[in-house]
């Protein structure tokens, strides 16, 4: 009888030891989330590389010159447009003739949308000229981390311009709809 009792005493010990007081506290964590957007040169940031369109042939003053394709990303958390227009109205000129020739960008230079990962729409489907004033050229792209696209430049100057450089910023504006 005393081994029993002995025995229950060891297995109710054992029971009492196992028991468990917890406690619990709770805390809230709040994202606050603002609306974000960027746009830049893939490989360079805002500022992109620049372009030279070299025009050595009688070729290249009728039909033109291509440049390579320019890669752009947006990130956005967002649907967002993407828009183009350049720096002014009139191209910039260096070189030997004066007065300096006037030439409106518009007149010379066109681009077009080549690769569109945005999973927007596309305003021009061909060479468009590129406005002063900005213009829409790709409409309710998807919000997300890595939405590219890819445009390429094309210079018909024609035989009326005197030799020099001509130059020109071009802006992409990504605004958030």
């Amino acid at each position: 009888m005393k081994k029993l009792i002995a025995i229950a005493a060891i297995i109710t010990s054992a029971f009492t030891a196992q028991a468990q007081v917890s406690s619990t506290a709770t805390q809230t964590v709040n994202l606050n989330l603002a609306d974000a957007i960027s746009i830049s040169f893939v490989g360079s940031g805002t500022t992109g590389p620049t372009v030279d369109l070299n025009f050595n042939t009688v070729n290249d003053y009728a039909n033109g010159v291509i440049s390579s394709e320019q890669q752009m990303v947006v990130k956005s958390n967002k649907h967002f447009n993407v828009s183009i227009q350049t720096n002014g109205q009139n191209f910039t000129y260096s070189g030997s003739t004066s007065p300096a020739p006037s030439v409106q960008i518009s007149n010379v230079l066109q681009f077009m949308v080549t690769t569109n990962n945005t999973g927007g729409s596309l305003s021009y489907n061909n060479y468009a000229a590129i406005p002063s004033g900005q213009c829409t050229i790709i409409n309710w792209a998807s919000a997300g981390g890595n939405q590219t696209f890819g445009v390429k430049y094309k210079a018909i100057p024609g035989f009326s311009l005197p030799g020099g450089t001509y130059t020109a910023n071009v802006v992409y504006t990504a605004t958030q709809q």
